[in-house]
C-alpha cells in the first residue's frame, strides 16, 4: 500500500470513531442512579441531572406500558438510571399508589404533572396567540371609536369595532400590534405580526360597526386595536425536550421586550415555524458569529480577511409555533445571544 493511501485509510478511520463518538449517547459525570421528583423540578432539570446534551432524552426514556401516559411526570415518582444489554436505560416508577375511591369517580389533572421548562417563565406565552399572519390582519376587526369619544378605554368601557365578522361567538380579544418581524434570509418577508393582548369583550350589538363592551382589561384598549374572536387554546407546557428531526437553520430575529441580549430564561423570536417542521420541545442551539479580521501576519503587502469560526452561545426550546415563526426559551447561556446570531440543529 502506497504512503498516500494508508494517509487516506487512516483519515477515514478517524472520520469514522468521530462519527460514532459524536452520535454516543454521554451521561452526566455525576448523574445520581435515582432522582425522586420533587415539586419544583422541570423536565429540562431533571434531563440535565442524567444527560450532558438533555434534549436527548426520548433516546434514554423507557415507556413503561404498566403505567397510563408515562410522560408526564409528577411529583413524588422516582426515575432510576438501570442498564439493558449495555445501554442506560431510565424507569419511572409512580410515587404514589393507585387508590380507589367510590362512589365518586376521581382523575389526576394533567396540570399537576410537571413541566417541561419553569411555568412562570412562559406563562405569558400559554393562553393567547401572539402572531398574526398578514391574512389575519386583513380580516380583523379594528376600535374604531369609543364611548364619549374617549382616546383609550377600559374595563367596562363600550368600543365600537368595524370590520368585525360577526357569529355565534359573543367574546373577542383585542391586541395591539407591536412588532413587524421580517425574515433577514428571505428579501425581509413579513413573517408575522406581534399582537398584544389588551383586554377582552363581549358582543353586546351586531352592526357595522358592532356595539363590544370591554370585559376585562390588560392595558388600556386604543383606537385602531386590532379586534378578534377569542381563541382559548393553550399550548401543552407538558411538552419533552428533543432535538428536531430534520436539519434545521436560521436565525434569531429579536429578542422579546426590547433587550439588546437574551441570558438564561429570556424569550427569543426566530425565523422558522410551523412550516419548518418545529414543534414546541424541540431543541436548538444558538450559535455566534465568527468576527472577520484582517490577517496582519499573512505574507505580502495585501492582507487578507479571514473569518472565524462560528461558536455555540447557548441553548433554545421551542415553547410556542405559528406559521413561519416561533417563539423559543433560553434555556443555558454561555455567551451573549443577540439577534441575528444563526441557530442550528444541536
Amino acid at each position: 500500500m502506497s504512503i498516500r493511501k494508508a494517509l487516506l485509510a487512516i483519515v477515514a478511520c478517524c472520520c469514522i470513531s468521530t462519527s460514532l463518538f459524536a452520535d454516543t449517547l454521554e451521561l452526566n459525570p455525576n448523574h445520581p442512579q435515582r432522582h425522586v421528583v420533587v415539586k419544583g423540578d422541570t423536565l429540562w432539570d431533571i434531563s440535565s441531572t442524567f444527560l450532558r446534551d438533555p434534549w436527548r432524552w426520548p433516546e434514554i426514556w423507557d415507556n413503561n406500558p404498566a403505567i397510563n401516559n408515562p410522560h408526564l411526570i409528577y411529583p413524588g415518582d422516582v426515575i432510576s438510571l438501570v442498564y439493558r444489554n449495555g445501554k442506560p436505560v431510565l424507569e419511572l416508577t409512580r410515587g404514589r399508589p393507585t387508590i380507589k375511591l367510590s362512589p365518586t369517580a376521581r382523575t389526576s389533572r394533567i396540570e399537576s404533572a410537571i413541566s417541561g421548562i419553569p411555568t412562570n417563565a412562559i406563562s405569558q406565552f400559554l393562553s393567547r396567540p401572539r402572531i398574526l399572519t398578514e391574512a389575519e390582519m386583513e380580516n380583523a376587526g379594528h376600535v374604531s371609536r369609543a364611548e364619549d369619544n374617549h382616546l383609550i378605554s377600559g374595563a367596562g368601557s363600550k368600543i365600537y369595532v368595524s370590520n368585525l365578522r360577526q357569529d355565534e361567538s359573543k367574546n373577542y380579544s383585542i391586541y395591539r400590534i407591536n412588532n413587524v418581524y421580517r425574515n433577514p434570509d428571505n428579501n425581509n418577508e413579513i413573517l408575522g405580526y406581534e399582537a398584544i393582548h389588551v383586554s377582552d369583550a363581549e358582543l353586546t350589538l351586531q352592526g357595522q360597526p358592532a356595539t363590544l363592551r370591554i370585559v376585562e382589561s390588560y392595558q388600556e384598549t386604543r383606537l385602531g386595536d386590532v379586534v378578534m374572536k377569542t381563541d382559548e387554546k393553550r399550548i401543552d407546557n407538558t411538552f419533552t425536550p428533543h432535538s428536531p428531526e430534520s436539519v434545521v437553520g436560521g436565525q434569531i430575529i429579536s429578542i422579546l421586550d426590547g433587550m439588546s441580549h437574551a441570558g438564561q430564561y429570556q424569550t427569543v423570536v426566530i425565523n422558522l415555524g410551523k412550516r419548518d417542521g418545529l414543534k414546541p420541545g424541540h431543541v436548538l442551539a444558538a450559535r455566534k458569529k465568527g468576527d472577520v479580521i484582517l490577517d496582519k501576519h499573512a505574507k505580502g503587502f495585501f492582507k487578507p480577511e479571514i473569518k472565524l469560526p462560528d461558536e455555540r452561545s447557548g441553548l433554545l426550546m421551542v415553547i410556542n409555533t405559528f406559521d413561519r415563526i416561533s417563539y423559543a426559551l433560553v434555556m443555558k447561556a454561555v455567551k451573549d445571544i443577540r439577534a441575528g446570531d444563526p441557530i442550528t440543529k444541536p
